[in-house]
């Protein structure tokens, strides 16, 4: 919303929302796609800021699954500078209550089971043109730690666990040393939508030490019932390195209304703290007479 030139915006929407909302009680915590950038001038000009899968073919030309996975490398410098100059120019909103970020991760190595027919893949195994980072940055980093360069030193790079929590520290040093603390200098809550695999996108957001996670609990991706909610809610409260809100995202098109209330409370009896929903457009009447009413008991 703020100006920054390589963030176009229209209007600053966002400073005349926060005054209605607020008004109403409600508070209002800015979205973000934090590491995907579809930026036309970014793609052509910058692409070396792209994440690059284990065939060497960058996001930004060849992005997986579909058009918009263009995602920038966690740990190359100007990139990093790039997305953190994105959550300064939304912290700066003085009466902004938070900063959420979205897509903080890496493509997905393995799709959740029940979006493969969508794709007409089977993946049974972590298959190259999935698999990221391999840019020339991440690799030169990673031999100058360990002496052997991921690509071309390993037998097996998705077995080897070095290389893999390499990743992992990319994503989670990019939230924890670069974006958490501007937000908290400008006094702004900062949070996360995350995934229940995070092994798959190399999210181990259990270490982020943020103030609230969002974890997209969409149990129809995963070939799920309701029940896994309220597993997943638990597990990921159990798994956290230190105490925060945890608020299981629900997909509201996989959910009647009777669902979605049963969901609610699957969430809440695991501990939850409330729910998130995606998306509003999927909400019926009948759901959010049943929501009001689950979310009050």
């Amino acid at each position: 919303e703020q100006s920054n030139p390589l963030i176009p915006s229209r209007a600053n929407v966002l400073e005349r929302m926060i005054t209605l909302a607020h008004a109403a009680g409600i508070e209002v915590h800015a979205w973000m796609w934090t590491v995907i950038c579809r930026n036309p001038h970014v793609a052509s000009k910058h692409g070396d800021w792209y994440s690059v899968n284990r065939k060497g073919e960058p996001a930004n030309t060849k992005p997986a699954y579909v058009g918009y996975y263009k995602f920038l490398c966690p740990r190359q410098p100007e990139a990093r500078q790039f997305i953190a100059s994105h959550v300064t120019a939304l912290a700066s909103i003085a009466e902004l209550d938070g900063v959420h970020l979205d897509y903080v991760r890496l493509p997905d190595v393995i799709l959740a089971k029940g979006l493969w027919d969508k794709y007409g893949i089977v993946q049974d195994k972590e298959y190259p043109q999935y698999d990221y980072c391999y840019c020339g940055h991440c690799r030169a980093e990673f031999k100058r730690e360990t002496g052997a360069d991921p690509l071309t030193d390993l037998d097996d790079p998705p077995a080897d666990q070095a290389w893999r929590q390499f990743r992992y520290d990319g994503v989670s040093q990019l939230v924890r040393a670069h974006l958490a603390p501007i937000a908290r200098q400008q006094g702004k809550a900062i949070t996360a939508a995350v995934f229940p695999n995070w092994e798959y996108v190399r999210q181990a957001w259990h270490t982020w030490g943020l103030d609230a996670y969002l974890p997209m609990l969409y149990h129809s991706f995963y070939d799920e019932n309701i029940s896994w909610i309220g597993e997943e809610t638990s597990a990921a409260i159990a798994r956290l390195e230190s105490p925060a809100e945890v608020f299981p995202g629900l997909f509201g098109p996989s959910l009647t209304p009777a669902e979605l209330s049963e969901a609610v409370a699957t969430a809440k009896k695991a501990g939850g703290s409330g729910v998130a929903l995606f998306d509003l457009n999927a909400l019926t009447a009948k759901h959010w007479d049943r929501l009001a009413v689950a979310l009050r008991q």
